[in-house]
């Protein structure tokens, strides 16, 4: 489950990332205006058509090779900047979220026989997954902090029975793969953290409600759950009991790393359509990129993007050495997701009233990207975290 990445060369990449990024400006951006969207995203039927032109176009799920090897960090980078061109191009070439973290951990933890069953068919486009472990915070279940699990999994003969209660659960409704995390006391060796791999739908697994929430790029948006009495065969633990906190590990350094990568392509394209509008558009006898107000917004959103850019990048390569990055992927996803935030703002603040319309996609852009600021771990979840390693690494230093 670790070791470096070999990759597939520089030239590759650049060609991988060529197409998606021509798929996604010249096919993609078309169906944003599409009306076969609803409050949590693209429908199904939507998603299914954009995925056939991938496929068509040999650029579906373009980060995992026919052989079944991912690119490497740094090539994914590369790749999945593109795919965020647009809000919807993830969906399309099926590099998004959660998908394309879950087929990662699958394709770490899996067993054969679980790469067959569950894996096989998200690489191939055929349906969606669901990540089952945030819970409600009214009954202080787990969060930004995985140790205050909930929901228990207990082992009853060759099956394990789930009950408990999530929330936040992208993707739920319409998914037809879940990994469910659950934690068991038994005290025999099968005690801890467990993830679970379950066909959807599952008649345990019931749907209490879909959020409301700014975003809606999601389709089957954010989900409360309620799982009672799920019976998963013994065989379908993703790895071994108790170490599901340790594989979630394994998903999330990525996970929020591909977060960053995506919506740095969604950033990019807000600033070019502000950039448009900026050049386009006179006020008091000149375009409005000539007053400084606006320029200086405008140049600032090119900082905030390299260095957004080139903390991916670095972040990358430590993930390709083999090593969690944990500290790092922290790091990366305050940085940018504050920058990548700000350029949003800037974005709107630029076009002033057609900046707050529907008639752009910046303010799409706008509300997700404000969005990725919570997910997998608010900014000051992170910086906490990394305050408790400074802490660590000061006493150890003491010490020594």
């Amino acid at each position: 489950m670790s070791g470096a990445y070999e990759g597939i060369g520089p030239e590759k990449t650049a060609e991988i990332a060529a197409k998606v990024e021509a798929f996604v400006r010249d096919v993609i951006v078309p169906y944003e205006t599409d009306p076969r969207q609803d409050q949590h995203g693209p429908t199904d039927e939507l998603v299914a058509e954009m995925k056939a032109k991938a496929r068509a176009a040999g650029i579906l799920t373009p980060h995992i090779l026919p052989d079944g090897r991912h690119l490497s960090q740094r090539e994914t980078a590369a790749v999945l900047k593109k795919s965020g061109l647009s809000i919807i191009g993830p969906l399309a070439v099926n590099t998004n979220a959660p998908d394309e973290g879950n087929m990662f951990l699958l394709g770490k933890v899996g067993s054969p026989e679980i790469k067959e069953r569950f894996l096989k068919p998200l690489v191939e486009g055929h349906g969606r997954s669901a990540f089952f472990m945030t819970e409600p915070a009214d009954e202080d279940g787990a969060g930004s902090d995985p140790s205050m699990m909930k929901t228990t999994c207990r082992l009853d003969g060759n099956h394990w029975v789930i009950n408990g209660r999530k929330k936040f659960i992208t993707g739920a409704e319409g998914a037809i793969v879940g990994i469910v995390m659950a934690k068991s006391e038994a005290t025999d060796g099968t005690g801890g953290a467990c993830m679970f791999l379950v066909d959807l739908p599952d008649p345990a697994i019931r749907i209490t409600r879909v959020l409301e929430t700014i975003d809606d790029s999601m389709p089957g948006g954010h989900a409360e759950i309620e799982i009672d009495n799920l019976r998963v065969p013994a065989d379908q633990m993703l790895g071994e009991a108790g170490e599901g906190f340790r594989y979630a590990q394994i998903r999330l350094s990525p996970a929020r790393l591909s977060h960053c990568m995506r919506w740095y392509g969604a950033a990019v394209r807000a600033n070019e359509i502000a950039t448009d509008y900026a050049n386009r558009r006179k006020a008091f006898g000149k375009p409005l990129v000539d007053h400084e107000g606006v320029g200086f917004m405008l140049a600032d959103n090119l900082i905030d993007l390299k260095q957004s850019e080139l903390m991916i990048d670095w972040c990358a390569d430590v993930l390709d050495t083999g090593a969690l990055g944990t500290a790092e992927s922290s790091m990366a996803k305050v940085a940018v997701s504050e920058a990548l935030s700000r350029v949003a703002d800037r974005c709107v603040q630029v076009m002033g009233g057609t900046g707050i319309t529907r008639d752009t996609m910046v303010e799409k852009f706008y509300r997700e990207i404000r969005c990725f600021r919570i997910y997998d771990g608010p900014t000051e979840v992170h910086k906490w975290s990394l305050a408790k390693k400074i802490k660590r690494d000061w006493t150890k230093a003491q010490a020594g």
